[in-house]
């Protein structure tokens, strides 16, 4: 038996612990860990798997924080061990940018931190970090910032109400804005990855896969190569569409071709398949005919899925798989597997216990 311990987080009160058994093809809930509210997006410590850092788990109410956790050899949260505040209202995403801090990043404020950790315990945060404000883009649009990714020496910054990525650097020790890269208006940048040298952007407003080079420091330039529809060709009447997460794995040696994999939202009127997964091939790079190509729309039975997640490159064969959830209805969690090299996703596992979820990690 190969098992593989999946935490998942939502808008609620818990974290769930779930185990998935790629032999047998099972998904089964193993327990709930009380956490603050709303824990919508969670993130591992990027070497030490026993520690879970949550927005608050992301705290999605006015008074935002982050908190630490420990994990046991069952997947099971301790009580938490650190919070502190975000720094702003609603934040939305947390992620490890480095072994030794954690950025927050709050939606409805328009600011976020980049939070030390001690470096004798790496559960305790050190609570002198600023408060990064991102300016504001002309009413009525208000900085909506959803993602921090870090890249080299910087931190990546999608502002999907300003339209801009912006680019943090350290200076005197504490991050601070250093430059951006404009995006198309209206597009509503929210999620991004990197990939060789060139940067993939997902965007929510415009539902809309864009590929440029990522621009030279600090405030450097590069037009946008392709932009693609991720939306479905059929869509039911009245759909409304929001795009919300992007994953590159990297290549392995089953998986040796990088496939762009996005997530659809519908939030109008659902089609009775479901919302899919647009899977793009990055195609002819370095040439004139550079581009994303789409491969194929896969569709999942869930509603809304905002969060998903690969599993792990250690051995085991967990990149194979795809854990997937919906925000809305009561389509549980699922566990798709990848074929044809990537090019494909088959539902291989259910679980519908809980009927929604929105954020992932493997363990």
């Amino acid at each position: 038996m190969v098992g593989f311990t999946i935490l998942a987080g939502g808008y609620d009160v818990f974290v769930a612990t779930y185990l998935f058994n790629s032999s047998c093809s099972s998904l089964s809930l193993v327990s709930t860990s009380p956490t603050g509210p709303f824990p919508s997006w969670i993130t591992l410590h990027p070497t030490n798997k026993s520690i879970l850092y949550e927005d608050s788990a992301v705290n999605e109410v006015a008074a935002g924080a982050l908190q630490s956790f420990t994990i046991n050899a069952t997947g099971a949260l301790s009580p938490a061990v650190n919070t502190v505040s975000s720094g702003g209202d609603g934040p939305a995403f947390a992620a490890a940018l480095s072994t030794d801090s954690v950025g927050i990043f709050n939606y409805n404020s328009g600011n976020g931190r980049i939070i030390l950790t001690s470096p004798s315990d790496r559960t305790i945060f050190i609570d002198n970090a600023p408060v990064i404000s991102f300016p504001q883009p002309t009413p009525p649009n208000v900085s909506h910032p959803h993602m921090a990714l870090r890249h080299e020496t910087e931190v990546l910054v999608p502002d999907l109400g300003g339209d801009k990525i912006w680019r943090l650097a350290p200076t005197l020790g504490d991050f601070g804005i250093q430059g951006f890269i404009p995006q198309p208006e209206g597009s509503g940048p929210r999620h991004i990855a990197i990939s060789n040298d060139r940067l993939f952007t997902l965007h929510e407003l415009a539902s809309t896969l864009t590929v440029q080079r990522v621009p030279s420091e600090p405030n450097g330039t590069a037009p946008i190569i392709a932009s693609a529809s991720i939306i479905p060709s059929d869509p039911p009447e009245g759909a409304s569409f929001a795009a919300a997460e992007i994953l590159i794995p990297k290549p392995t040696q089953s998986f040796w071709k990088p496939y762009i994999y996005v997530s659809n939202r519908n939030t109008g009127v659902q089609d009775p398949r479901g919302d899919a997964i647009a899977i793009f091939e990055h195609v002819y790079a370095d040439t004139p005919d550079e581009g994303l190509k789409l491969v194929r729309h896969v569709y999942t039975g869930l509603d809304q899925p905002r969060g998903m997640e690969f599993g792990p490159e250690d051995g085991r064969g967990g990149e194979a798989f795809l854990a997937v959830a919906g925000v809305a209805g009561n389509g549980g969690m699922k566990i798709f597997q990848r074929t044809e090299g990537g090019r494909n996703l088959k539902l291989v596992a259910t679980n519908l216990e809980i009927p929604t979820r929105s954020t992932f990690v493997w363990l």
